[in-house]
């Protein structure tokens, strides 16, 4: 066949996925954290966007409803910037003036039983202090938090005076973690001061003299073994426990009776003794600060029955586009290339401003469906999950369970039973005896527990019994679904638990 040039019709479909429309759906799965970091980037890149610093109310949501509470005045004040003479023109990303006119709808759910949300402060009200009326401030209540490094460098300042020493007592201590372990090998330490490993390892030893006991050990044997020394309590069977912690932690006591030579009134002191050692010396201290989590979605129930679904304003970055100055910069551009970059940067903040908008409606109607599919958790504890799955919430707010999964990703929502991660809410159905409705994974996680906290030392629950006491309540479980659920709470086996009751009560004598 002979080859030659020519032109053919096809039709087809694709997906084209732009620069823009990937960044927004970056964006649906950043934490507040995260977002807060790219918007600050942005604000340094594109000189037409501007921080929106006036306090704005957060978005509400009554209910199952996806409507959004429209604050007239906030949309009036934003349009006003635009008109006035001698005012820059701004066009805002104030997020609850996106659809003014609209009237929210409330979904009535029985909140009998639930408890109200105690929330001071924040958007919720509560007292601040200020400087005009004389109260201190908040820095005023604040004390700088001893560090464990300061604490063992001002006992290395005492306890030596050569200074080749002190170098190496620099070193491992800077090598103390938070908890008070040493995080470095002796030989690496020795390697880079160029000393030898003798001269580290003397050193370490007076370290591990200070206070507070145990810090400076390599492991938790050793870090246990300082304690004991120091309570001259390290006599041969006392080494021969803590040689055998796991022993400890499987609660084998019978097989610790035969290494450490002991009867069942020691080995219960012993033991005893063991927990009343501080495993971590060091968190007495001020370490790194931890991240706090900080709620993007706060769920309250309402007089009327309903429950309110709002976003934390302070996830929620605000941004605006300063029109004056681009109208001004669009003038005196000369060239091509300026405004091909003033046109870029008008098309990014334009974006970025509708993928926020865009982001906090998506945020708000999940975390809405979810309190409609959940409300009987929200009203009457985990007991009450249902099994959800996020193509459920997915169909019911016309969206892709790609999407929800994104949305769902590092988002919290604090209500009257503490701080959830969204994720939290979704759970695998475990089926139901008979015709009865399917249960939530979580709820019988919760149940399992509930069971083994009211054990009594002569009446141990194994998993079969746990299966037959779960049967009777309408729940069809196998027996290795619950060792699973059972192992994933860190609950002991029916003859570890036995074992450890039993020498609790031997040790209470």
């Amino acid at each position: 066949m002979a080859m030659m040039p020519r032109m053919e019709l096809r039709q087809g479909q694709s997906l084209v996925m732009t620069p823009q429309l990937l960044q927004a759906i970056k964006l649906l799965q950043l934490s507040h954290l995260e977002l807060q970091n790219f918007v600050e980037g942005e604000l340094e890149r594109n000189p037409l966007l501007e921080r929106d610093d006036a306090a704005e109310p957060p978005i509400q949501l009554n209910g199952g409803d996806s409507a959004l509470a429209a604050d007239p005045e906030s949309f009036a004040r934003a349009e006003s910037l635009n008109t006035q003479d001698g005012m820059e023109g701004r066009l805002g990303t104030g997020l609850d003036n996106v659809f003014q006119g609209e009237q929210p709808t409330i979904a009535r759910l029985d909140t009998k039983g639930a408890d109200s949300l105690p929330i001071t402060g924040g958007a919720y009200g509560g007292s601040g202090g200020s400087f005009e009326d004389g109260s201190e401030g908040f820095e005023s209540s604040l004390t700088a938090e001893l560090s464990l490094r300061d604490h063992l460098s001002a006992q290395l300042d005492l306890a030596m005076t050569d200074p080749a020493e002190r170098l190496i007592g620099s070193h491992l201590i800077d090598a103390v973690d938070d908890s008070g372990y040493l995080g470095e090998s002796v030989p690496e330490i020795a390697e880079r001061l160029a000393v030898t490993a003798d001269k580290v390892e003397h050193v370490l030893g007076i370290i591990q003299g200070f206070d507070p006991s145990g810090v400076g050990a390599r492991d938790v044997r050793e870090c246990l073994s300082i304690q004991l020394r120091e309570r001259d309590r390290f006599d041969p069977a006392m080494q021969a426990l803590v040689a055998n912690l796991h022993l400890v932690a499987k609660r084998d006591f019978s097989a610790l009776k035969r290494i450490c030579g002991v009867d069942d009134e020691d080995i219960a002191d012993m033991v005893a003794e063991i927990r009343r050692l501080d495993p971590k010396p060091g968190r007495g201290f001020g370490g790194s600060a931890a991240e706090t989590v900080v709620p993007d979605v706060f769920i309250r129930p309402a007089p009327d029955g309903s429950w309110l679904v709002d976003l934390n304003p302070d996830t929620l970055p605000r941004v605006l586009i300063n029109q004056t100055y681009h109208a001004r910069v669009s003038r005196a551009a000369r060239n091509d290339l300026d405004k091909a970059f003033i046109a870029e940067c008008l098309q990014t903040a334009n974006w970025l401003t509708r993928s926020l908008e865009q982001r906090a409606r998506t945020i708000l109607k999940v975390a809405s469906e979810i309190v409609r599919q959940q409300d009987g958790f929200f009203a009457h504890g985990v007991e009450h999950l249902r099994p959800l799955n996020l193509k459920t919430v997915a169909d019911a707010i016309g969206m892709h369970e790609s999407t929800v999964s994104r949305v769902t990703s590092n988002k919290y929502l604090i209500c009257s039973r503490g701080v959830f991660e969204m994720k939290y809410f979704f759970s695998a159905a475990i089926a139901a005896t008979g015709y009865g409705e399917a249960h939530s994974a979580e709820a019988v996680r919760f149940r399992i527990k509930q069971m083994i906290d009211d054990e009594v030392p002569a009446e141990v629950l194994s998993d079969d019994a746990i299966v037959a006491r779960l049967k009777e309540g309408g729940i069809d479980i196998a027996r290795r679904t619950v060792a699973k659920y059972r192992e994933s709470l860190r609950i002991p086996s029916s003859m570890e638990r036995r074992r450890e009751k039993v020498a609790m009560a031997l040790g209470g004598r």
